[in-house]
Protein backbone atom coordinates (compact mmCIF):
# COMPACT_ATOMS: atom_id res chain seq x y z
CA UNK A 1 0.00 0.00 0.00
CA UNK A 2 1.91 3.41 -0.93
CA UNK A 3 -0.08 7.20 -0.01
CA UNK A 4 -0.18 8.67 -3.51
CA UNK A 5 0.37 12.79 -3.45
CA UNK A 6 -0.18 15.12 -6.42
CA UNK A 7 3.92 14.89 -6.74
CA UNK A 8 4.08 11.09 -6.98
CA UNK A 9 0.51 10.46 -8.64
CA UNK A 10 1.99 10.50 -12.24
CA UNK A 11 4.75 7.19 -11.15
CA UNK A 12 2.97 5.67 -9.16
CA UNK A 13 -0.47 5.35 -10.54
CA UNK A 14 -0.36 6.53 -14.32
CA UNK A 15 2.81 4.87 -15.36
CA UNK A 16 2.40 2.13 -13.12
CA UNK A 17 -1.12 1.61 -14.68
CA UNK A 18 0.80 0.65 -17.50
CA UNK A 19 1.86 -2.84 -16.30
CA UNK A 20 0.09 -3.75 -13.49
CA UNK A 21 -3.96 -2.68 -12.38
CA UNK A 22 -4.02 -0.07 -9.94
CA UNK A 23 -6.64 0.36 -7.68
CA UNK A 24 -6.88 3.89 -6.20
CA UNK A 25 -8.74 4.42 -2.80
CA UNK A 26 -9.75 7.70 -1.76
CA UNK A 27 -10.25 8.19 1.96
CA UNK A 28 -9.69 10.12 4.52
CA UNK A 29 -8.85 10.29 8.66
CA UNK A 30 -12.15 11.17 9.79
CA UNK A 31 -14.24 8.84 7.45
CA UNK A 32 -15.69 5.54 9.64
CA UNK A 33 -16.74 3.46 7.06
CA UNK A 34 -12.63 4.39 5.16
CA UNK A 35 -11.34 2.64 8.51
CA UNK A 36 -13.19 -0.50 7.84
CA UNK A 37 -12.39 -0.61 4.19
CA UNK A 38 -8.43 -0.02 4.33
CA UNK A 39 -7.89 -3.12 6.47
CA UNK A 40 -10.11 -5.15 3.81
CA UNK A 41 -8.33 -3.55 0.82
CA UNK A 42 -4.94 -4.16 2.52
CA UNK A 43 -5.62 -7.91 3.61
CA UNK A 44 -6.59 -8.68 -0.85
CA UNK A 45 -3.71 -7.03 -1.90
CA UNK A 46 -1.51 -9.36 0.05
CA UNK A 47 -3.65 -12.43 -0.51
CA UNK A 48 -3.37 -11.44 -4.58
CA UNK A 49 0.13 -11.20 -4.30
CA UNK A 50 0.85 -8.78 -6.92
CA UNK A 51 -1.74 -8.92 -9.30
CA UNK A 52 -3.14 -5.37 -8.69
CA UNK A 53 -1.27 -2.30 -6.78
CA UNK A 54 -3.16 -0.45 -4.00
CA UNK A 55 -2.30 2.79 -3.41
CA UNK A 56 -4.10 5.43 -1.48
CA UNK A 57 -5.30 9.54 -1.31
CA UNK A 58 -6.02 11.33 1.61
CA UNK A 59 -8.91 13.18 -0.29
CA UNK A 60 -8.77 15.82 2.43
CA UNK A 61 -4.87 16.68 1.34
CA UNK A 62 -5.39 15.86 -1.93
CA UNK A 63 -8.42 18.00 -2.62
CA UNK A 64 -7.39 18.46 -6.65
CA UNK A 65 -6.63 15.04 -7.08
CA UNK A 66 -10.10 13.65 -5.58
CA UNK A 67 -11.87 16.54 -7.50
CA UNK A 68 -9.88 15.48 -10.88
CA UNK A 69 -11.55 12.07 -10.32
CA UNK A 70 -15.18 13.56 -9.52
CA UNK A 71 -14.82 11.89 -6.00
CA UNK A 72 -18.33 12.75 -4.09
CA UNK A 73 -18.83 10.79 -1.06
CA UNK A 74 -15.89 8.67 0.63
CA UNK A 75 -14.31 5.92 0.30
CA UNK A 76 -14.38 5.91 -3.31
CA UNK A 77 -12.15 3.24 -5.26
CA UNK A 78 -11.13 3.45 -8.36
CA UNK A 79 -9.76 1.19 -10.74
CA UNK A 80 -6.54 2.21 -13.40
CA UNK A 81 -5.65 -0.01 -16.42
CA UNK A 82 -3.66 1.52 -19.14
CA UNK A 83 -3.77 4.57 -17.55
CA UNK A 84 -7.44 5.18 -17.89
CA UNK A 85 -9.66 4.21 -15.02
CA UNK A 86 -11.89 1.58 -16.22
CA UNK A 87 -14.21 0.60 -12.92
CA UNK A 88 -15.06 1.80 -9.51
CA UNK A 89 -17.28 1.17 -6.28
CA UNK A 90 -18.16 3.44 -3.30
CA UNK A 91 -18.93 2.27 -0.04
CA UNK A 92 -17.42 0.12 2.55
CA UNK A 93 -17.89 -3.60 0.75
CA UNK A 94 -17.27 -6.60 2.14
CA UNK A 95 -14.02 -8.51 1.37
CA UNK A 96 -16.23 -10.87 -0.57
CA UNK A 97 -17.54 -8.26 -2.86
CA UNK A 98 -13.82 -6.50 -2.96
CA UNK A 99 -12.56 -9.59 -4.65
CA UNK A 100 -15.26 -10.19 -7.36
CA UNK A 101 -14.95 -6.59 -8.07
CA UNK A 102 -11.53 -7.08 -8.94
CA UNK A 103 -11.99 -10.74 -10.63
CA UNK A 104 -14.01 -9.00 -12.98
CA UNK A 105 -10.81 -7.40 -14.27
CA UNK A 106 -8.16 -9.35 -13.08
CA UNK A 107 -6.61 -13.39 -14.61
CA UNK A 108 -7.32 -16.13 -11.69
CA UNK A 109 -3.50 -16.31 -10.79
CA UNK A 110 -4.37 -19.73 -9.21
CA UNK A 111 -6.02 -21.24 -12.56
CA UNK A 112 -3.00 -20.37 -14.85
CA UNK A 113 0.52 -20.94 -14.65
CA UNK A 114 2.55 -17.55 -13.97
CA UNK A 115 3.70 -17.06 -17.85
CA UNK A 116 0.03 -17.13 -18.82
CA UNK A 117 -1.48 -14.88 -16.24
CA UNK A 118 1.04 -12.35 -17.35
CA UNK A 119 0.22 -12.56 -20.98
CA UNK A 120 -3.76 -12.65 -19.80
CA UNK A 121 -3.46 -9.67 -18.08
CA UNK A 122 -3.14 -7.88 -21.12
CA UNK A 123 -6.06 -6.45 -23.19
CA UNK A 124 -7.31 -8.71 -25.60
CA UNK A 125 -5.86 -7.57 -29.27
CA UNK A 126 -7.83 -4.92 -31.34
CA UNK A 127 -6.84 -2.86 -33.80
CA UNK A 128 -4.47 0.38 -32.50
CA UNK A 129 -6.66 3.05 -32.67
CA UNK A 130 -5.76 4.93 -35.72
CA UNK A 131 -4.64 2.07 -37.75
CA UNK A 132 -6.44 1.38 -41.34
CA UNK A 133 -8.21 -1.90 -39.88
CA UNK A 134 -9.78 0.65 -36.70
CA UNK A 135 -10.84 3.20 -39.40
CA UNK A 136 -11.97 0.41 -41.71
CA UNK A 137 -14.36 -0.75 -38.88
CA UNK A 138 -15.27 2.77 -37.90
CA UNK A 139 -16.08 3.58 -41.82
CA UNK A 140 -18.37 0.62 -42.10
CA UNK A 141 -20.47 1.83 -38.45
CA UNK A 142 -21.40 4.55 -41.04
CA UNK A 143 -22.36 3.06 -43.62
CA UNK A 144 -24.86 0.61 -41.73
CA UNK A 145 -26.42 3.16 -39.90
CA UNK A 146 -25.55 6.85 -41.90
CA UNK A 147 -27.44 8.73 -39.71
CA UNK A 148 -26.14 7.73 -36.70
CA UNK A 149 -24.13 10.94 -35.35
CA UNK A 150 -22.34 9.09 -32.92
CA UNK A 151 -20.76 6.62 -34.98
CA UNK A 152 -20.11 9.38 -37.54
CA UNK A 153 -18.29 11.76 -34.56
CA UNK A 154 -15.80 8.28 -33.88
CA UNK A 155 -14.97 7.74 -37.79
CA UNK A 156 -14.36 11.60 -38.41
CA UNK A 157 -11.94 11.67 -35.08
CA UNK A 158 -9.95 8.73 -36.40
CA UNK A 159 -9.66 10.22 -39.43
CA UNK A 160 -8.41 13.70 -38.19
CA UNK A 161 -6.53 12.15 -35.04
CA UNK A 162 -4.67 10.23 -38.21
CA UNK A 163 -3.59 12.80 -40.15
CA UNK A 164 -6.48 11.97 -43.33
CA UNK A 165 -7.95 15.50 -43.01
CA UNK A 166 -9.60 15.19 -46.28
CA UNK A 167 -11.28 11.88 -46.07
CA UNK A 168 -12.49 13.54 -42.75
CA UNK A 169 -14.19 16.30 -44.24
CA UNK A 170 -15.47 13.56 -47.05
CA UNK A 171 -17.12 11.79 -44.58
CA UNK A 172 -18.37 15.38 -42.61
CA UNK A 173 -20.27 17.04 -45.56
CA UNK A 174 -23.08 14.40 -45.42
CA UNK A 175 -23.95 16.30 -42.17
CA UNK A 176 -22.22 19.47 -42.11
CA UNK A 177 -26.03 21.13 -42.17
CA UNK A 178 -26.45 19.47 -38.73
CA UNK A 179 -23.17 20.99 -37.17
CA UNK A 180 -24.55 23.88 -35.42
CA UNK A 181 -27.46 21.54 -33.89
CA UNK A 182 -25.33 18.40 -32.70
CA UNK A 183 -22.53 18.81 -30.47
CA UNK A 184 -20.48 15.90 -31.02
CA UNK A 185 -20.46 17.42 -35.18
CA UNK A 186 -20.00 21.11 -33.92
CA UNK A 187 -16.78 19.86 -32.17
CA UNK A 188 -15.36 18.35 -35.17
CA UNK A 189 -16.51 21.77 -37.25
CA UNK A 190 -14.16 23.62 -34.74
CA UNK A 191 -11.67 20.94 -35.06
CA UNK A 192 -11.48 21.23 -38.68
CA UNK A 193 -11.47 24.94 -38.52
CA UNK A 194 -8.23 24.94 -36.63
CA UNK A 195 -6.72 22.85 -39.27
CA UNK A 196 -7.68 25.35 -42.03
CA UNK A 197 -6.32 28.17 -40.14
CA UNK A 198 -2.64 26.55 -39.68
CA UNK A 199 -2.99 25.02 -43.32
CA UNK A 200 -3.63 28.71 -44.62
CA UNK A 201 -1.35 30.41 -42.50
CA UNK A 202 1.72 31.91 -44.68
CA UNK A 203 4.37 30.48 -42.13
CA UNK A 204 4.40 28.94 -38.69
CA UNK A 205 2.77 31.55 -36.56
CA UNK A 206 2.92 30.42 -32.79
CA UNK A 207 6.11 32.84 -31.95
CA UNK A 208 4.25 35.82 -33.82
CA UNK A 209 1.31 35.14 -31.96
CA UNK A 210 2.66 34.71 -28.59
CA UNK A 211 4.52 38.10 -29.07
CA UNK A 212 1.12 40.08 -30.08
CA UNK A 213 -0.29 38.35 -26.72
CA UNK A 214 2.99 38.79 -24.39
CA UNK A 215 2.75 42.75 -25.65
CA UNK A 216 -1.67 43.00 -25.36
CA UNK A 217 -3.02 40.56 -22.86
CA UNK A 218 -6.20 41.47 -24.77
CA UNK A 219 -5.27 40.35 -28.05
CA UNK A 220 -8.04 38.20 -28.08
CA UNK A 221 -8.19 37.09 -31.75
CA UNK A 222 -4.06 36.25 -31.44
CA UNK A 223 -5.02 34.34 -28.28
CA UNK A 224 -7.85 32.29 -30.44
CA UNK A 225 -5.69 32.00 -33.29
CA UNK A 226 -3.20 30.71 -31.31
CA UNK A 227 -5.38 28.29 -29.82
CA UNK A 228 -6.06 27.03 -32.83
CA UNK A 229 -2.80 26.19 -33.74
CA UNK A 230 -2.34 24.44 -30.87
CA UNK A 231 -5.67 21.92 -31.35
CA UNK A 232 -4.46 21.17 -34.84
CA UNK A 233 -1.33 20.28 -33.35
CA UNK A 234 -3.56 17.87 -31.01
CA UNK A 235 -2.19 19.83 -28.05
CA UNK A 236 -5.28 19.86 -26.12
CA UNK A 237 -4.74 21.86 -22.71
CA UNK A 238 -2.69 24.43 -24.11
CA UNK A 239 -5.15 24.65 -26.59
CA UNK A 240 -7.67 25.33 -23.79
CA UNK A 241 -5.39 27.35 -21.45
CA UNK A 242 -5.68 30.03 -24.31
CA UNK A 243 -9.03 29.63 -24.44
CA UNK A 244 -9.68 30.23 -20.58
CA UNK A 245 -7.09 33.45 -20.47
CA UNK A 246 -9.54 35.15 -23.24
CA UNK A 247 -12.98 33.78 -20.90
CA UNK A 248 -11.47 35.00 -17.72
CA UNK A 249 -10.90 38.68 -19.55
CA UNK A 250 -14.09 38.59 -21.66
CA UNK A 251 -16.78 35.53 -21.29
CA UNK A 252 -18.99 36.70 -24.12
CA UNK A 253 -15.68 37.81 -26.84
CA UNK A 254 -16.59 37.08 -30.40
CA UNK A 255 -20.35 35.89 -29.70
CA UNK A 256 -19.26 33.21 -27.48
CA UNK A 257 -16.45 31.87 -29.34
CA UNK A 258 -13.98 31.22 -26.48
CA UNK A 259 -16.33 28.71 -24.79
CA UNK A 260 -18.01 27.08 -27.68
CA UNK A 261 -13.94 25.75 -28.36
CA UNK A 262 -13.26 25.05 -25.13
CA UNK A 263 -16.48 22.81 -25.39
CA UNK A 264 -15.65 21.23 -28.27
CA UNK A 265 -11.93 19.95 -26.97
CA UNK A 266 -13.76 18.46 -24.49
CA UNK A 267 -15.94 16.62 -26.79
CA UNK A 268 -13.25 15.36 -28.47
CA UNK A 269 -10.69 14.64 -26.03
CA UNK A 270 -13.36 12.85 -23.34
CA UNK A 271 -13.40 9.13 -23.09
CA UNK A 272 -16.12 6.42 -23.10
CA UNK A 273 -17.33 6.29 -20.32
CA UNK A 274 -16.48 2.14 -18.52
CA UNK A 275 -19.65 0.25 -17.63
CA UNK A 276 -19.96 -0.26 -13.65
CA UNK A 277 -22.45 -1.79 -11.54
CA UNK A 278 -25.99 -0.26 -10.55
CA UNK A 279 -25.78 2.17 -8.05
CA UNK A 280 -21.67 2.42 -8.54
CA UNK A 281 -20.20 6.16 -10.46
CA UNK A 282 -18.17 5.53 -13.69
CA UNK A 283 -14.59 7.42 -13.18
CA UNK A 284 -14.31 9.90 -14.99
CA UNK A 285 -11.25 11.12 -17.16
CA UNK A 286 -9.12 13.40 -14.76
CA UNK A 287 -7.88 15.86 -17.28
CA UNK A 288 -11.68 16.72 -18.77
CA UNK A 289 -12.95 16.50 -14.80
CA UNK A 290 -9.92 19.13 -13.93
CA UNK A 291 -10.78 21.43 -17.65
CA UNK A 292 -14.71 21.33 -16.74
CA UNK A 293 -14.11 22.81 -13.43
CA UNK A 294 -11.91 25.25 -14.47
CA UNK A 295 -14.56 26.08 -17.31
CA UNK A 296 -17.44 26.48 -14.16
CA UNK A 297 -15.47 28.50 -12.18
CA UNK A 298 -14.93 31.13 -14.92
CA UNK A 299 -18.05 31.65 -16.24
CA UNK A 300 -20.11 31.38 -13.00
CA UNK A 301 -17.59 33.73 -11.16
Amino acid sequence: MIDVTIQNFEAEVIEASMTTPVLVDFWAPWCGPCKSLGPILEKVEAAYAGRFKLVKINSDDEQQLAGAFGIRSIPTCVLLMGGQPVDGFMGALPESQVKAFLDKHLPPADELPPEVVEEAAAPEPVAAPGSDDAIAALAQAVADKPDDDNARFDFIKALLLAGRTDDAKVAFAPVIAKAMAVRKLEALQHWMNALDVVENAYEPADAALAARIAANKRDFDARYELAQHHMAAQRWTAAMDELLEILMRDKAWNSDLARKTYVAILEIIDVPKPKVAEGQIPPEDPTVATYRRRLSSVVLS
